[in-house]
């Protein structure tokens, strides 16, 4: 399935229209929770960084630690597990009940390739939009970590910003957009692949849902894992 819809990606036709409206669905409908998620953990990630700083008297490095956390760790993969929570088990659910209502079916009858009508769109609107969703979610929570460093430790503003900028390289950037890019293929495949092989009726679609939640969410984890080992090589080399 994986290879069928990457595939259809260079292959016409291209279902514009479904892809956008994904796009809609997976990017739009989620940035409330991302921003909600972003703002907070900037936040507390400025609160507890500074108890640590400030044993060291490094309060000021505040900015620093909060912007490369985020940047390179917690955003993408906060971003990745709620946009997962919320679409992987959407996609696994449409899908099912298609595939259990026999409408999957009736598609390949009359000559449709499901494949290219329902997975390869899903899977264009995700690798576009995580990435951008996770742009705004490392925005949001460095603005979090802004209003603590400046309300709660009394920080000035232009100092949180400075470091802010000054920490981060081009390899943090790249490191913190790769991740997403490669997280919203396990989102986007995974659940079309748990609501492509529903069965069991509603209960399978249940079923299918949760099962795409869970392996999607065990996925980003372990893409976190490698990625971030292969830019530590790097990093060491």
């Amino acid at each position: 399935m994986t290879a069928a819809a990457l595939g259809n990606v260079f292959r016409t036709p291209h279902y514009g229209n479904d892809i956008f409206l994904q796009m809609d669905q997976i990017g739009f409908g989620s940035l409330p929770i991302v921003i909600l998620t972003g703002f907070f953990t900037g936040a507390v990630m400025a609160l507890q960084m500074a108890r640590a700083l400030a044993d060291y008297g490094q309060v000021g490095k505040t900015g620093e630690v909060v912007s490369i956390t985020l940047v390179r760790e917690l955003g993408p993969v906060l971003t990745a597990l709620m946009v997962s929570g919320r679409n992987s088990s959407g996609i696994a659910s449409e899908l099912g009940s298609m595939k259990v209502t026999e409408q999957i079916d009736a598609m390949r009858a009359l000559g449709t390739d499901p494949i290219k009508k329902l997975v390869t769109p899903r899977v264009i609107a995700a690798a576009v939009v995580v990435p951008l969703l996770t742009i705004i979610s490392d925005f949001v929570g460095i603005f979090g970590g802004f209003i603590v460093a400046r309300f709660e430790l009394n920080l000035e503003g232009g100092q949180y910003w400075a470091t802010v900028w000054q920490s981060l390289v081009l390899k943090d950037v790249t490191q913190g957009l790769l991740k997403p890019f490669l997280f919203s293929f396990a989102i986007s495949l995974v659940g079309c692949y748990y609501g492509l092989r529903t069965t069991g009726g509603t209960e399978g679609v249940g079923r299918a849902t949760t099962n795409a939640v869970v392996v999607a969410s065990v996925l980003i984890f372990i893409l976190t894992f490698f990625v971030t080992q292969i830019f530590v090589n790097q990093a060491n080399t």
